[in-house]
């Protein structure tokens, strides 16, 4: 299985270059859906959904789309995995309504940030394991194997990414491959050449081949960059 989307949908500047001119923008995820099966949620990174909006999420989705969802900053930017057994039981009562449209978890952490075993073992040990969570780190120092070693252990896994400074090595580490694209430009845009997007296909058709479930983001939003490179990867896994 591999799945391609965008980080994010609710895009204005979108209209005209994704979503038609006239288009509502109430009908705007039915047609994102109809042209990709997954979306990263960054909304819940600076604040919990409230019941009411993940059940409007969980409801609009048709059958076989999932959400990635991003962690609320509250435990990756201000606590850094310390002590937060409760917010985490409040984060996963929130996130398991989204029931069997519910991805991968993915926790972006700060840059300024650096290695820290203890710390990440013990607040892997209390991430509930029906979950899949995914782990991007922004400091170069945590790329070792004793992390991968730690995150496999307890179910989690590596997000990958090409963020300048802080990019990941071309690893698989956990259940499942999960990558960001942040754009090749500079943060958050850039068109990615096909060379570039086929080598990832590549990459992504090994994974899956070997029975490691592929969720694939694009974080370039501006001119609708995700959009085209999202759609070209998807037609490079495919052909």
């Amino acid at each position: 299985m591999i799945r391609i989307g965008c980080s994010g949908w609710n895009y204005r500047h979108w209209r005209g270059r994704f979503y038609p001119e006239k288009l509502p923008m109430k009908q705007w995820f039915a047609f994102y859906a109809e042209h990709f099966d997954t979306v990263e949620i960054n909304n819940s990174f600076y604040r919990l959904p409230k019941p009411e909006t993940v059940d409007k999420w969980r409801e609009q989705a048709p059958p076989g789309f999932c959400y990635a969802v991003k962690a609320n900053r509250f435990l990756t930017q201000m606590k850094k995995l310390k002590d937060c057994e409760e917010p985490v039981a409040r984060m996963m009562a929130s996130f398991r309504q989204f029931g069997p449209t519910l991805g991968p978890i993915l926790y972006q952490m700060p840059p300024q940030f650096g290695v820290d075993l203890e710390r990440l073992q013990a607040f892997l040990r209390i991430l509930p394991r029906e979950q899949v969570h995914m782990f991007e780190f922004r400091h170069p120092s945590w790329y070792v194997d004793a992390v991968y070693a730690l995150l496999e252990r307890h179910g989690a896994g590596l997000c990958l990414h090409d963020m300048a400074g802080s990019a990941t090595p071309r690893v698989a580490v956990g259940p499942v491959a999960y990558v960001r694209f942040h754009g090749s430009g500079g943060r958050y845009w850039g068109r990615y050449s096909e060379t570039h997007l086929r080598g990832w296909a590549e990459w992504m058709r090994e994974q899956a081949s070997a029975g490691r479930p592929v969720w694939a983001y694009f974080n370039n939003d501006p001119e609708a960059q995700a959009i085209e490179d999202a759609r070209a990867l998807k037609a490079l896994v495919g052909s």
